[in-house]
């Protein structure tokens, strides 16, 4: 079976101007002695195993972090005890920004799976934006496409049957592993049926179901969490009628 690229933890740089996801967190022009700034508050941790926590509910706010590697998922916890997934986090893309207005997050962040993450404190990011303008316009573009993410799958959730649902999922996933260059067809989903399940609101045995009425439409090719897929316009094709929410969901070259 084809291998899908993955970020290896081994390759990752330790200084921002050689770290493989600079196009993605750096602005474009910056200059080397402001990157070295930006590097010189940046923390590397030791990477996080499956199911450790970057930050819990209720936990005081002190930084925002940026995946290099792996997945993390966040989530709330329902009354019941169950887990209410809100989000998953691929390298690229920032976590933490919760906790932003109150000072406390009000969701819990942990890995599904190995995983790195660049640990930026907001108080100094915030001293440094101050004489970087580039920098801190970067932090709102960041910001802005957290939002622009989750308000456009949203709107699809709350609008689609259970089939869109899962469809509008896989190519959420599809355009943002394309976005930071891994291949926009083929790759693992490092989170459950069941926490798929939880963020789409669909019983795990639906989402289990969908997956296999996908592949014998020869839609997907499932093998465990490894996902290939097989027909982008039919999966398009099943949000046909949620053209709106198309328009955020550019379709992968």
């Amino acid at each position: 079976m084809p291998q899908t690229k993955v970020v290896s933890l081994e390759k990752l740089k330790t200084a921002c101007k050689n770290c493989g996801l600079a196009k993605l967190c750096l602005p474009l022009g910056l200059e080397n002695n402001d990157i070295e700034r930006l590097d010189a508050i940046v923390r590397r941790n030791r990477p996080l195993h499956r199911g450790n926590h970057i930050f819990q509910t209720g936990s005081s706010f002190g930084s925002i972090y940026v995946v290099k590697s792996g997945t993390i998922k966040s989530y709330t916890q329902c009354p019941n005890g169950t887990e209410q997934v809100v989000g998953f986090h691929l390298p690229g893309e920032v976590v933490g920004l919760d906790g932003i207005e109150t000072g406390k997050h009000i969701c819990s962040a942990k890995a599904l799976e190995t995983t790195a993450v660049c640990e930026v404190p907001f108080s100094r990011l915030e001293e440094l934006t101050a004489t970087v303008p580039g920098l801190q316009h970067q932090m709102f573009r960041l910001m802005s496409k957290e939002i622009s993410k989750e308000t456009g799958l949203m709107v699809l959730l709350g609008k689609s049957t259970a089939e869109e649902r899962l469809a509008a999922f896989l190519l959420s996933l599809s355009v943002r592993f394309h976005s930071y260059g891994f291949s926009s067809t083929e790759f693992n989903l490092s989170m459950s049926r069941r926490e798929i399940g939880s963020y789409l609101g669909l019983a795990l045995e639906t989402v289990s179901r969908l997956f296999t009425h996908f592949q014998e439409e020869n839609i997907l090719e499932v093998d465990r969490k490894h996902i290939k897929i097989l027909e982008m316009e039919q999966l398009f094709k099943l949000l046909s009628d949620q053209n709106g929410c198309l328009d955020r969901l550019q379709h992968p070259q």
